[in-house]
């Protein structure tokens, strides 16, 4: 009795969550795809190619192509610091990091509007420099790199954590430099983590709404990037200009799935691969010890 009701609370369980999966991300993937053709292969491609949703495809770029390097180098410099040494502040240092997981978007942005804007901390400064931060490129790139702060560093401080630094200190001791040590020790043994933090972070920053909304000024050809295009074609009623732009976001998510899957099997098969030499050793020493 005690085993057919497991089985029931089994089924249950799985059936909740593939009808949750359908109804949560199957089906608006679908109603994407079915408004963006609603009128024909003509009108979707003549929404792709409106000059203002290519204007925003090409800012989305532009934004994820600074924001995206510089955390990854923030990422790789914060988690071999935070991994490998002691210093006073390094608790102070991880809460920065893991501050956008706590500030909302729209706050972030908001915070960043009261210190570069005209009106803001730092506004007179900037004025009289001549740089315009707000409503511009730059503002749109300060807003997206906080928002994607933590992806590269959380994905590689609990992995670099984790592997230790013998093989580091041997090569220092054998004379390789700091930089040596770096690129022919660390990298290559953090290497699929740091894609995998790099793709997540790519991911958020092409998507992100809330802190580039407050930042951009929604200026048409200007500072707006994808999201903001869709939200503005979609107040306009062109509901097929909308959801063909939106067609093109989650093409770009279903491609980052697939590396991040592609990605989350090389982590697995070298943990699989590790895990049996590190036993083998063990058996070979209990046989020695025996002997």
């Amino acid at each position: 009795m005690k085993e057919t009701e497991s089985v029931w609370i089994r089924l249950a369980l799985i059936f909740s969550v593939l009808v949750l999966a359908f109804i949560i991300l199957i089906l608006p993937i679908t109603v994407v795809f079915l408004e963006a053709f609603a009128q024909g292969w003509e009108a979707y491609l003549q929404g792709l190619q409106d000059s203002d949703t290519i204007s925003a495809m090409l800012m989305t770029l532009k934004v994820a192509g600074i924001a995206v390097p510089l955390n990854t180098a923030f990422g790789l410099v914060a988690a071999f610091l935070l991994t490998r040494f002691e210093f006073p502040g390094k608790n102070i240092l991880l809460t920065i990091i893991d501050s956008p997981f706590a500030v909302s978007p729209v706050i972030s942005g908001l915070i960043f509007l009261l210190l570069f804007g005209k009106q803001g901390w730092m506004g007179d400064i900037l004025e009289e420099w001549n740089i315009k931060i707000v409503f511009n490129t730059p503002g749109l790139v300060i807003a997206t790199v906080f928002i994607t702060l933590p992806f590269v560093a959380r994905e590689l401080i609990p992995l670099m954590q984790s592997q230790g630094k013998e093989e580091e200190e041997a090569g220092i001791l054998l004379g390789a430099s700091l930089y040596q040590t770096f690129i022919k020790i660390i990298i290559p043994n953090i290497k699929w983590g740091l894609l995998y933090g790099l793709i997540l972070c790519n991911a958020r920053a092409m998507g992100e709404f809330g802190a580039v909304s407050v930042l951009s000024g929604h200026i048409r050809g200007k500072t707006n990037t994808l999201p903001l295009q869709i939200e503005m074609l979609y107040n306009e009623y062109n509901s097929v200009g909308a959801f063909s732009a939106a067609s093109v976001l989650v093409f770009l998510s279903l491609l980052t799935l697939l590396l991040k899957t592609i990605l989350e099997k090389n982590l697995h098969r070298k943990e699989e691969i590790e895990i049996p030499e590190t036993t083998g050793l063990g058996k070979e020493n209990v046989q020695v010890s025996k002997s």
